[in-house]
Formats: structure tokens, C-alpha cells, sequence
């Protein structure tokens, strides 16, 4: 059943289809995350947790101002315009609101001199994120507040497990290490201080400068380096997560690599402080003449 409309709920509305908008953002970006290596320094959960709850307390403010400033305004001047010129209020809402953000963002970029195509995509992309709130808001329906937080929710926690069971059954690609192989190892693995293992096919390894790093190494201590000639080894486990690469190098004192990366750029790492500390030290392979 419709009722009066107020401007009050259309801007409670607005702000949490808005909030709504950023949480289901966020959910595609973590399972996005799922199909790539992972971070050299993963954030731990606590840590996460925080950053997503200040991260949230924001968002909410953010969406508010905005509603305030954009939504609010477009919805009023739809309904407006239906009356006076005809139509649907839903029709007017999006140019509305298009024309509302238009002069924020023309003199930013005017005074901060960004390119004309930057602009635009940027003025498509909030006039296509603020319209949804507006559009939602302007219904005159009761316990439209109650629905928009119930089914809102919803969605985003359905898109959440759809993406999970995804994964699960193989549906969408989740990251996998690059099964490298014996043959690929040979060549020259580099640091980020440009310390050096070169790995020669006939089981042969020269390193220069390379971070000695046992596992039991306080993530912040000392970073020491070693330098020699030895022997390697690859093991390649019962798949490509449990693939292992042996260096044996007097004076070094390195447990097994990992590997990590991709196929175009593959990664031998160890974990520093261990697995816990979320550290680590990788080495990339080298193209080709570098």
C-alpha cells in the first residue's frame, strides 16, 4: 500500500541501499582477491576485522552526506518534474541526479586539470551509484525501511555464499601456485635488493646475497645475507600448494621454498617469524637477459 512520502525515510533508505551498494562491493572484491596470489604481507584477522569496522563506520557517513547532499534533492526534484512535465518519477531520478553531481566534479577536475575521459567515466560511475538509492527511496510503500534491510543483506550475503560454492565446485577459477616443474627452476631468481640464486639444470646453484632466513627469525630482526655456491633440489608434492624447492649452500641456513606467483611470474618464498607472522621473502624469476 502507498503512502506520503517522506523525506526523512527516502534519506534513511538512500544511505543504506548506498551502504548496501559498498558491502556487496566489497564481497566481489574478497572473492575477486580469491583468484590471485596472495599478498606479500596478508593482513591477519584481527587486523581485518578492525579495518573492516572502521572501514564500515565511514562508509556509513559517507553514504549519509551523499543522500543528504544528492539523493535527497534528485528525488524531490523528480517528483517535481513528473508532476509538472509527465511521466514516471522514476524516469527523471537518474538525469537528475547525473545533473545534481555534474558541477562538484566538473571544477574539481577544472581546478586539479584532469583529462576530459577521466571526468566522464567519473561522473558515469557516481551518477550509476547514487541512482540505485533514489530510485529504491522514492517508493511510497510501507515498511519500505524494513525491506530494504532485510532483502539488502540478503543479496549480499547470497552473492557472498554463491561465490563460495563457486570455488567449491570448481566453477570459478580460485589461485593456485604454478606447477614450475624441474626444468623451469633453472635460470635467475632475484630479491627485492637484487641478491641472486641461479639454478642450473644439472642440479647446480649459485647465490649471491641472498636473505638467510630461518623460520624462527622475529619478523623485524636483522635481515642477514649469504653468498656461495651449492646444490638444489625440486619435490614436487602431492599438488601445486605442497611443491618444494631445496637450496643447499654451505653457511646458508635456509629450510624449503615455496612457491608462490603465477605463471608468467612465478616466486620462491619462505615465510619469516613463520607462517603466522604473515612475512615473507620471495624471490621472482628473472625474464630472460636481466
Amino acid at each position: 500500500m502507498d503512502q506520503e512520502r517522506s523525506y526523512g525515510r527516502v534519506l534513511v533508505v538512500s544511505a543504506l541501499v548506498g551502504c548496501l551498494e559498498v558491502a556487496l562491493a566489497v564481497v566481489v572484491v574478497f572473492l575477486y582477491v580469491r583468484t590471485q596470489p596472495p599478498p606479500d604481507t596478508p593482513v591477519g584477522p584481527s587486523a581485518l576485522a578492525a579495518g573492516l569496522l572502521s572501514f564500515g563506520m565511514l562508509v556509513a557517513v559517507i553514504a549519509f552526506l551523499l543522500s543528504a547532499v544528492f539523493v535527497l534533492p534528485a528525488v524531490a526534484l523528480a517528483d517535481l518534474i513528473a508532476r509538472r512535465a509527465g511521466g514516471r518519477e522514476a524516469w527523471w531520478v537518474p538525469p537528475v541526479v547525473a545533473a545534481l553531481v555534474a558541477p562538484p566534479i566538473v571544477a574539481f577536475a577544472a581546478y586539479n586539470h584532469v583529462q576530459a575521459r577521466s571526468v566522464l567515466v567519473f561522473w558515469a560511475v557516481a551518477t550509476a551509484v547514487l541512482s540505485p538509492g533514489g530510485l529504491v527511496a522514492r517508493l511510497r510503500r510501507r515498511g519500505l525501511v524494513g525491506k530494504v534491510a532485510l532483502w539488502g543483506p540478503a543479496v549480499v550475503a547470497g552473492t557472498g555464499l554463491l561465490g563460495t560454492l563457486g570455488f567449491a565446485v570448481g566453477l570459478l577459477p580460485a589461485y593456485e601456485p604454478p606447477a614450475i616443474g624441474p626444468t623451469a627452476m633453472a635460470g635467475t631468481w632475484v630479491d627485492h635488493t637484487s641478491g641472486t640464486l641461479v639454478f642450473t639444470s644439472d642440479g647446480r646453484v649459485t647465490a649471491s646475497g641472498v636473505g638467510d632466513h630461518a623460520p624462527d627469525d622475529p619478523p623485524g630482526g636483522p635481515s642477514r645475507t649469504c653468498s656461495g655456491s651449492g646444490t638444489w633440489s625440486y619435490e614436487p608434492g602431492r599438488d601445486a600448494w605442497t611443491q618444494e624447492v631445496r637450496v643447499r649452500v654451505p653457511g646458508c641456513s635456509w629450510p624449503v621454498w615455496s612457491v608462490g606467483g603465477t605463471d608468467r611470474t612465478p616466486r620462491l618464498y619462505l615465510h619469516v617469524g613463520g607462517p603466522e607472522s604473515g612475512r615473507l621473502y620471495q624471490l621472482r624469476k628473472a625474464a630472460d637477459g636481466q
